[in-house]
């Protein structure tokens, strides 16, 4: 069969899967909503300045509703892969300082990302197996041995955007707990960098000057740690 009638097949198939159809209809029901009320502009730090004293206000006397309400919106915007993720980071630790800030932070992108990753999954797994599926044998083979290396390192080395990882690592056969657990050990510089930075929010005039080329820097230096191991192996086999 061509590639040509595989690729039509799925999308017949998936049009009869009225769950799948559901799910894509609610990712570009959030998108458009998203956009169109221009929610983007609450996830500004002039906006996080602004209202930074009311969001301390509500957590001193809701502290348990504050941490669900933050946490979920957390969720919402990595899952949907929608922007203000460097806001909601900084607004952690201006609002409920570094430590605790990292933690609720790190637990609304953690879950998140796994969200992303199993929606990629299971909307365009079978697609993209049919069209690629020998070439991708390699690169999978690796993933199912050593994912939770190369994992951190894409995590920790900004290299690529956060929500490509959700996507590309849910296109492959990498197991959700490796994903998980990757994604949770290899955002916690960040979070903590963003959150000790959101500490300070007075300080900070625009969001790029958080990530220095020294933090950067720091992260690769992290990220090349986390393939040490991979490298020793290849290193390894290949003087068999």
């Amino acid at each position: 069969m061509d590639p040509f009638t595989r690729n039509h097949e799925w999308i017949f198939k998936s049009a009869m899967n009225p769950k799948k159809i559901l799910l894509i209809a609610v990712l570009m029901l959030a998108g458009v909503l998203f956009f169109y009320f221009d929610l983007g502009r609450y996830l500004a730090l002039t906006s996080l300045k602004n209202n930074r004293v009311m969001l301390m206000d509500f957590y001193e006397q809701h502290r348990l509703l504050m941490v669900v309400i933050f946490i979920s919106v957390y969720i919402a915007q990595t899952a949907f892969s929608l922007p203000g993720a460097a806001i909601l980071s900084l607004g952690a630790g201006a609002v409920f300082g570094t430590l605790m800030g990292a933690i609720y932070a790190n637990i609304g992108a953690t879950i998140g990302a796994s969200i992303a990753f199993l929606v990629t999954r299971y909307l365009f797994h079978d697609l993209i197996a049919s069209r690629f599926g020998s070439r991708l044998q390699k690169l999978n083979q690796e993933l199912e041995t050593r994912g939770l290396n190369y994992l951190l390192f894409l995590r920790l080395v900004p290299l690529f955007p956060f929500f490509l990882i959700n996507f590309g690592a849910g296109l492959t056969r990498m197991p959700l707990r490796t994903f998980f657990f990757g994604t949770m050990i290899g955002i916690i510089p960040g979070s903590i960098v963003f959150c000790n930075a959101g500490s300070s929010l007075a300080t900070i005039t625009d969001v790029s000057q958080i990530a220095s080329p020294h933090v950067l820097g720091a992260f690769t230096l992290l990220g090349i740690f986390a393939l040490v191991p991979v490298i020793y192996q290849k290193i390894k086999g290949t003087k068999r």
